[in-house]
């Protein structure tokens, strides 16, 4: 028992849709290509699944829910209305809940667009990546520049109250201009938050195993970046976590509950959870397949996957590897709050990153500085027990 861990009254719930119509060749999420996809047998399973934890998070309010995939777009709106509404009616909402819907510009999906807001959704995030024809087929996408621009345009006469577009630099073959022109062409859309990301070569993905020609090297992939950052800062699109930008009062509440340690709960194949509660804080995990998920939420089975406990002493990397991203930093009683553990502890290793010029830090708070997040995974490893 730790007298000191109190579990935050709000929380985040994270719903995992597993299907896509193609996998990408640099994909490494647990995403599954189906021409067809059960969604009312899952969203049954996702709703089993959710009863099953509801004593441990039983009376904290609900600020926001993320669906996330694959391509949750690819699920009929009925069954996301139906989704949210058996969500609701066993939870606490907050009022105004921030709900995100992943979405990929798909003919079929954007005409759903409209309807998705009409079922709940408030927030949707568009994995564009690219604007230029040959990029998108280097990545494998199965959408092209007209149907990014289609689908734009029918997220936002769908009038969601906020949207994001994904956007992916250091591209095989892409120079720093068409960087730039990708970017260029979604600030057009004046969107109020972009996402940019560099394509890395994750471990088990086909690009890792064969790495696509003509990738860009160290020096260009850091051009890029610092051109595509400064030029968002000058749209009015500031920087506020490592790979996110945002207008200001549009940052996404679900990934700075992640970023600030909060609680969230997740549901769905191999969806991850971390929940707080007095005597510690517990890891979830559920089971990976899709098939194997609804089989066990739909059986009698009284737990669902795997539920293993943080040590305290690797509370402090965890706390930092997330923290850490965010640009504000956070206040130093947070990390009380959060891991149940004295600041003292990380003392000794801020004091090291602040003259290591990776840190500002005073007597209330913590925030990497601009090298810090150039070099955020050595910042990182600083802390690890």
């Amino acid at each position: 028992m730790n007298p000191s861990l109190k579990p935050s009254s709000s929380f985040s719930l994270y719903v995992h849709l597993p299907w896509c119509k193609a996998k990408c060749p640099y994909c490494d999420f647990n995403s599954h290509a189906a021409e067809q996809i059960p969604a009312e047998r899952y969203a049954e399973a996702l709703i089993a699944d959710l009863d099953r934890e509801l004593p441990r998070i039983w009376g904290r309010r609900l600020h926001s829910i993320f669906m996330g995939g694959g391509t949750p777009s690819l699920f009929p709106p009925e069954v996301i209305h139906q989704l949210l509404s058996d969500i609701r009616a066993r939870l606490q909402p907050l009022s105004g809940m921030e709900v995100t819907l992943e979405a990929n510009p798909g003919a079929v999906e954007a005409d759903a667009f409209r309807d998705f807001r009409e079922a709940g959704v408030t927030r949707l995030s568009l994995g564009i990546q690219s604007f230029n024809n040959t990029h998108l087929q280097r990545l494998g996408r199965i959408h092209d520049a007209a149907a990014a621009h289609r689908a734009i345009e029918k997220a936002m006469a769908a009038q969601f109250a906020s949207f994001n577009l994904d956007l992916m630099f250091a591209l095989p073959g892409q120079s720093v201009d068409e960087a730039l022109a990708d970017l260029h062409t979604a600030l057009q859309y004046q969107p109020p938050h972009l996402s940019l990301y560099q394509l890395t070569l994750e471990t088990g993905t086909p690009f890792a195993s064969h790495p696509p020609a003509q990738m860009p090297d160290e020096d260009t992939a850091a051009d890029m970046e610092n051109r595509l950052r400064d030029t968002l800062a000058s749209h009015g699109l500031p920087r506020y976590e490592i790979s996110a930008h945002a207008r200001p009062g549009e940052q996404c509440q679900h990934n700075r509950n992640y970023w600030l340690y909060g609680d969230y709960l997740g549901i769905g194949a191999g969806a991850h959870g971390k929940i707080t509660q007095a005597e510690g804080i517990w890891r979830t995990r559920k089971p990976s397949r899709p098939e194997t998920y609804m089989n066990d939420a739909l059986s009698n089975r009284e737990v669902l996957g795997d539920s293993t406990p943080i040590p305290a002493e690797e509370r402090p990397f965890e706390f930092m590897l997330n923290a850490l991203r965010l640009t504000e930093g956070f206040p130093i009683r947070l990390f009380t709050e959060r891991t149940g553990l004295d600041s003292l502890l990380i003392e000794p290793q801020i004091r090291r990153a602040r003259r290591e010029g990776l840190v500002q830090a005073d007597a209330e708070s913590i925030r990497p500085t601009d090298q810090g997040l150039n070099f955020y995974n050595e910042l990182c490893a600083r802390f690890l027990p």
